[in-house]
């Protein structure tokens, strides 16, 4: 059943939905799963990959379903609603789907843009479990990366108060050298909190640490989720948390986890984090959520290993790419797809009327103030003028050689007039459209939808990279930037030029994929450029190694890697009834 959407919170359709959500012995029954493979964390449970993988490994794959959207407002377009609403509208069909979403950071949650459930009738439950922690994979992966941190700073202190001759006969090691001044990694946690961006550690005496410069950055945004993300197996992530690049030595060495023997006590905190974990939408499909890495900062994906489930259990299965189409979609398409080694049917392309108005003109939107009413009443001018942001990310994913649905994702304050608007556009640039009503009505709203998706996964596609991995990392990247971006070119700064030389001169770097850090306000570099910007140049600042993950990610403009909390976040509204223990405000 639709929940009325307009008077209740997200919340609050989360907890009535909740009443009717299977158990897990429940779902280990419907989706046809042996006993070992469900693994129940409380109401929730944890899918054995390993097993169900290698039992189904000749059951043939079902339709992929990639999400993505137009360049967003602040306030997001809705992706996961999308994702959810189509999931319930191909359940409504009467067909066996499934998905897989990434875990929400505690850090938006507590923010001005709330948590990654989706909303109103096509949202995840239970909310307060996905929204606050779920089975404890962040938690998992924070420890880990800090924990390597702790190895890296009491290195440093104990080399420096000690000689070569006192380091081996106290505790066997030898002597690393590092810089102090080329440390890589900071520290995580998983809030938004911009008085941690820059610090200094090792205060006090010389028993108190080394002292210097350090940083904090977001939990998601660790090179321990990025890997999460891609990892096949628990072998993959072991080999791959004693590459991670933490500094560089006295000269210009890199030092590695492996280095500081510290990978495989780091495994042991994340041994958990590989098996994806079971929810649903609103409307009982069911949906993995698996890995949560940021889209402008990192791969922006949920999982490799949450996909490949998928795939096999279900015959349509819904993945979500973070952002819009020229930074989530070019992630899924020129990575997560390569490393995967998995095709796509289609890329539903989430459009909203909202948005559209701001790329054409309309007033600035800002979290947490109301919207100015050109977004709540009917303006057919605004429409127009935006919708050429919308034809740019339809001839990106058409590049891939898959077409597009176009999804326009209805507010309520939408009108006919302006839907007939981009639906034409949509339908002259050679993609289906669908209008749902997902968040109002759930999976009834989004019938149109779900009959384009099941279309376009009948289509013949030819799938293709932008890239093959003999391209050198400058010419990948003016390629993104041309092709993808629409700039005329790239200018690099002396220092990351030279840095790119090198890496392009080191054969080992050759398959580490190119992994763009942008803003995902803006087609450009530049947040405050909507629409589509012409005759400008993205400017690459500084090439960052992530070597466990293998990723060479070329920093465009200024991104941070800890965000900060806006003036009215929502952790003002969240509390818990003391009654009954239940939290509610989330949203």
């Amino acid at each position: 059943m639709a929940y009325n959407a307009v008077e209740m919170a997200d919340w609050q359709i989360s907890e009535a939905a909740e009443e009717n959500m299977p158990t897990p012995e429940q779902w280990r029954e419907k989706l046809g799963l042996e006993k070992d493979e469900m693994l129940p964390m409380g109401r929730l449970a944890k899918l054995d990959f390993l097993k169900i993988i290698n039992r189904l490994k000749d059951r043939p794959d079902g339709k992929y379903i990639e999400v993505t959207a137009i360049t967003p407002t602040p306030l997001g377009e809705g992706k996961s609603t999308t994702s959810c609403g189509l999931m319930e509208g191909l359940g409504m069909r009467g067909l066996n789907v499934g998905g897989a979403l990434r875990q929400p950071s505690g850090g938006p949650t507590m923010n001005v843009k709330g948590t990654a459930a989706g909303g109103g009738n096509s949202l995840l439950i239970p909310m307060t479990e996905f929204s606050l922690g779920l089975t404890g994979d962040i938690n998992d992966i924070m420890n880990a990366h800090n924990l390597a941190m702790v190895a890296l700073t009491a290195r440093m202190q104990h080399e420096r108060n000690y000689t070569d001759e006192q380091l081996q006969r106290l505790s066997g090691m030898r002597r690393l050298n590092i810089d102090p001044t080329r440390v890589e990694m900071g520290w995580v946690m998983d809030l938004c909190a911009q008085a941690l961006r820059n610090i200094v550690i090792g205060l006090g005496g010389r028993m108190d640490g080394f002292t210097m410069q350090s940083f904090f950055g977001i939990a998601v945004g660790s090179e321990l989720m990025a890997i999460l993300s891609i990892v096949r197996d628990l072998a993959d992530l072991r080999k791959r948390l004693d590459e991670i690049t933490v500094a560089f030595d006295r000269t210009g060495n890199p030092v590695t986890t492996g280095d500081l023997e510290v990978g495989g006590a780091m495994t042991a905190w994340m041994r958990n984090t590989i098996n994806p974990t079971l929810m649903c939408t609103a409307e009982y499909q069911p949906c993995m959520v698996h890995a949560g890495p940021f889209a402008n900062i990192a791969v922006g994906q949920s999982s490799i290993i949450a996909d490949r489930i998928g795939l096999k259990l279900f015959d349509y299965h819904v993945t979500e790419s973070g952002f819009a189409a020229d930074i989530g979609f070019e992630k899924f398409w020129n990575v997560k797809c390569r490393y995967s080694k998995l095709k796509p049917h289609v890329s539903v392309l989430t459009t909203t009327i909202r948005a559209l108005k701001m790329h054409g003109g309309g007033p600035r939107v800002v979290p947490g103030i109301a919207l100015p009413e050109e977004y709540t009443k009917e303006n057919l001018e605004l429409v127009e003028k935006g919708i050429p942001n919308m034809i740019h990310h339809i001839n990106t994913i058409r590049k891939s050689g898959i077409n597009p649905v176009v999804c326009i994702n209805c507010f309520h304050t939408d009108t006919e007039d302006e839907i007939k608007i981009v639906r034409k556009a949509a339908e002259q640039a050679g993609a289906r459209c669908a209008k749902s009503t997902h968040w109002a009505d759930g999976g009834q709203g989004a019938l149109e939808l779900a009959d384009a998706v099941i279309d376009a996964c009948n289509e013949k596609t030819d799938f293709k990279f932008l890239y093959d991995l003999k391209t050198k990392l400058r010419d990948r990247v003016e390629l993104i930037a041309k092709e993808v971006y629409g700039a005329d070119g790239v200018s690099w700064t002396p220092e990351a030029e030279a840095k790119a030389k090198m890496l392009e001169g080191a054969p080992k770097f050759d398959d580490y994929a190119t992994m763009m850090v942008k803003t995902h306000l803006s087609l450009s570099h530049d947040p405050s450029l909507k629409g589509v910007p012409k005759g400008w140049i993205l400017p690459i600042r500084d090439v960052l190694i992530y070597s466990g993950a293998k990723f060479l990610c070329p920093c465009a403009g200024t991104i941070s890697l800890m965000p900060g909390t806006g003036s009215n976040p929502a952790f003002r509204r969240i509390d818990v009834d003391v009654e009954t223990g239940k939290v509610k405000g989330l949203f």
